[in-house]
């Protein structure tokens, strides 16, 4: 029987790792892609035997070194599920934003996407399966970070033309929008501000901020049985923080005028 295999993008990091666990219930081999292959190994080897979390070296803005990523799970099954992770922002202002952090943040954010399902959509048309954008809150309202922030907000664009394109072939796209998620990145932060995460927390109504393992779950419901007939769309994972900021509403429900 062919193996059905989930592609995992930026897998080293914090949110790629626990989506790739996540992804493991439902199939049979899951590739944690990653430029940093040392760390995607490392990751795989917590994860799991090496037969089914399968470390991959790759530059998902090359499409030679995606190429490769294609032929290695080519020769192991086949795609049910490619999930677009890797990401990263740079400038915080558009003051700070050089053409050279614009052109590699839409490289990254927008264009891997589009690059990453071109060279698996043979196997995701073959198996009828599913593509899980991870875009951001950032590509939904304004919360600085321009250039990741344009580039998410046109990686959800991508998101309603594939489901739109090719849903006559039986693929499913859909996207996940994280609010600040608590993962290593943050460490630096927290180093310096010890009370970064209990600042945050108070712009969310659920008086937190969202977990690796929240992600994992929304994109493992989206690119499940349970989420069949649920394409195009973008679900926010942010602990409500795109709903209305909570410090704000606590503000005005306060004041004499509201």
């Amino acid at each position: 029987m062919t193996k059905s295999i989930a592609i995992v993008t930026g897998a080293a990091g914090d949110i790629g790792a626990a989506i790739a666990a996540r992804l493991a219930d439902e199939h049979d081999v899951v590739f944690l892609a990653d430029i940093d292959a040392a760390a995607a190994s490392a990751v795989a080897a917590k994860l799991g035997p090496d037969d089914r979390f399968v470390a991959a070296g790759c530059d998902v803005t090359s499409e030679a070194s995606i190429a490769d990523l294609v032929r290695r799970a080519a020769d192991t099954g086949v795609v049910r599920t490619l999930v677009n992770n890797a990401g990263a922002a740079r400038a915080t202002s558009l003051h700070e934003t050089t053409p050279e952090i614009w052109r590699a943040d839409n490289a990254l954010n927008l264009e891997a996407a589009f690059l990453c399902f071109r060279a698996f959509e043979p196997m995701l048309k073959a198996s009828k399966g599913s593509v899980v954008n991870i875009a951001s809150v950032n590509g939904m309202n304004v919360f600085g970070h321009p250039a990741y922030s344009a580039a998410k907000a046109g990686l959800l664009h991508f998101t309603r033309l594939v489901a739109v394109e090719y849903g006559k072939f039986g693929i499913r796209s859909n996207a996940v929008a994280p609010g600040t998620v608590k993962t290593q990145a943050w460490e630096k932060r927290a180093a310096a501000n010890p009370n970064v995460f209990e600042e945050a927390r108070r712009w969310y109504p659920l008086q937190r901020v969202v977990d690796p393992q929240d992600v994992a779950n929304a994109v493992a419901f989206l690119a499940g049985p349970l989420a069949a007939a649920i394409s195009g769309v973008c679900l926010p994972v942010d602990c409500g923080l795109t709903a209305g900021q909570a410090e704000l509403a606590r503000t005005f429900s306060q004041s004499e005028h509201y």
